[in-house]
């Protein structure tokens, strides 16, 4: 979908219906062979309710045959007029006659009206599905994840996400590139299609009542723009933002990122230290992929550990957070744990675990 720059800037002031193909809410996949059986089914039932209709007024009709209306006649009418065939000039009277006209004539209609017209009250369907379900995800959303860029960074913060717990309708993904949107969808993420230093595109993504932005831009100035834009709209969400060049992680911080994690260097060390000590590579690997073996997670304080040492934990503890502040469990200031720490330690991951966590994610 191409906008212009004036229709780009009023994106948050257009209705709910005008943004179906700019957001994209997840959907549940329904194969043809199932949306077939379920227009039969439908169509069925609207055939016996109407029926049964007829039925309960069967004195105010009048039939051309003998007797008064049966409740197959009733069937009979019901059919023809659902199915727009009409009735007069030729009538069957017979009960065999009405019959084979219930049980096979009508199902053909029924079949050809949904081939004829399925197709385009399937899309109708669709559309106004979608507007509702973006008007109730903009006025409900709260403390959901953004991530702005689908491409490898996105992908794999994506999928942390997803192993450590986090449910797919609780991200969001900004992109403009139609497969990566299409990618991210698939895996029952809400999408937005836009360009996310224009500050209209992250207002929809809903930027402000997030809890945290992950900017995984392919470029560094897209980056710090982008920081700059989400900061100002949401003064209290937690940035995280990737860069190339160790050189621009000032910029980043001075632009508002809480976190700046440098994609270049940190890909180059563990490449150097792999050519030395490759076990520590497959073991730092290990710790950043949540759903098999060990993995780094954070879990409160809890009272019975308030006066203890980390170090002396059942928990392999790698630092302590406490007032938004990270320290080494070494650092003195942490020697003892206090109510409303927070514990960065390394937990295993077990296979029903790790199963769990890959159904959630696909």
């Amino acid at each position: 979908m191409i906008l212009s720059r004036r229709q780009r800037d009023r994106l948050t002031e257009r209705p709910d219906h005008a943004l179906v193909g700019v957001v994209r809410m997840p959907e549940s996949r329904v194969g043809p062979a199932q949306a077939i059986v379920r227009r039969v089914i439908g169509a069925l039932i609207a055939l016996t309710a109407a029926a049964f209709i007829v039925y309960l007024d069967r004195d105010g009709y009048v039939d051309s045959g003998p007797g008064n209306l049966t409740l197959l006649d009733c069937f009979y009418y019901a059919g023809v007029s659902l199915s727009t065939t009409g009735y007069g000039d030729i009538l069957p009277v017979s009960e065999s006659a009405r019959l084979v006209n219930v049980l096979i004539f009508t199902p053909l209609r029924v079949l050809f009206l949904i081939v004829l017209v399925g197709t385009t009250l399937e899309v109708l369907t669709e559309r106004s599905r979608q507007a509702l379900k973006i008007q109730r995800w903009r006025h409900k959303v709260r403390e959901h994840v953004v991530v702005i860029g689908y491409g490898t960074k996105g992908r794999s913060a994506v999928n942390s996400l997803l192993g450590d717990g986090a449910e797919p309708g609780s991200i969001v993904v900004v992109d403009t590139d139609p497969a990566a949107l299409e990618a991210a969808s698939s895996l029952g993420l809400v999408t937005v299609n836009g360009n996310a230093t224009r500050s209209d595109v992250l207002r929809l993504a809903g930027v402000s009542r997030a809890r945290s932005v992950v900017i995984g831009a392919n470029r560094d100035d897209a980056a710090v723009l982008i920081t700059l834009t989400a900061r100002e709209l949401a003064p209290r969400a937690h940035i995280i933002a990737a860069v190339r060049e160790a050189e621009n992680v000032h910029l980043l911080r001075q632009s508002g990122a809480d976190s700046v994690v440098v994609s270049s260097e940190t890909a180059g060390r563990l490449l150097g230290m792999a050519t030395r000590t490759p076990s520590v590579v497959e073991l730092v690997e290990d710790l950043l992929t949540p759903d098999t073996g060990l993995a780094i997670a954070e879990r409160p304080v809890e009272p019975t550990e308030v006066g203890g040492s980390p170090r002396h934990l059942p928990d392999i503890v790698l630092g302590v957070v406490r007032g938004g502040i990270l320290f080494r469990v070494d650092s003195p200031e942490v020697d003892a744990v206090e109510t409303g720490d927070t514990l960065l330690y390394v937990r295993k991951v077990t296979p029903a675990q790790s199963d769990e966590q890959r159904a959630r994610s696909g």
